[in-house]
């Protein structure tokens, strides 16, 4: 098992969108999300960021929209996002092997796409704490078979931590004070 490295890592954001976050039971998934991003911002790490019919689930929320992210935004109509020639290309052009993703929904368009980035040889680190479903059965369900699939499942704190490596790290306060 190895520990999540910035060199190495591309952070993929899927369909946190404006309709689709209300799924969420609480704000958690929204706070860390955004702490997840603003981490990506200041590390400037590549991020990719999926939207899943925004016509109807609207777009991508504005707290990461207005974010000055080293990010590509994609329109989707498949659950995975490997299987959008478009972002399977920008993935693979990225040369990163350590794909952290989150969001909505954990059940679907999270599962299919880490599974696929798994059999594709990428190293998959879920941020359980940034993902949600409609209902808790089945994102602790997805979280099992991701986990049996050889995914690493991780917290947003356990992230920005491995990213920093310590605290000695120049953004260390910075990144430290999106979780207070």
């Amino acid at each position: 098992m190895n520990t999540l490295n910035a060199d190495k890592c591309l952070v993929l954001i899927i369909d946190i969108q404006e309709k689709l976050i209300k799924i969420a039971k609480d704000d958690t998934v929204k706070k860390n999300s955004i702490s997840i991003a603003k981490t990506a911002e200041i590390l400037n790490l590549p991020v990719i960021v999926t939207e899943q019919y925004p016509k109807g689930l609207g777009a991508t929320i504005d707290e990461i929209k207005s974010l000055n992210l080293k990010s590509n935004y994609f329109e989707k109509t498949t659950f995975s996002v490997f299987k959008e020639n478009n972002i399977k290309d920008k993935i693979l052009n990225s040369n990163k092997k350590q794909i952290v993703i989150f969001g909505i929904e954990t059940h679907i368009c999270v599962l299919q796409s880490a599974i696929d980035l798994l059999n594709a040889g990428f190293e998959v680190f879920i941020v359980q704490d940034c993902c949600c479903s409609r209902n808790e059965e089945n994102k602790n369900a997805a979280i099992r078979r991701l986990i049996h699939a050889g995914c690493q499942i991780l917290t947003t704190e356990m992230i920005l931590f491995e990213l920093l490596e310590g605290s000695k790290h120049p953004n260390f306060k910075e990144i430290q004070a999106l979780i207070k």
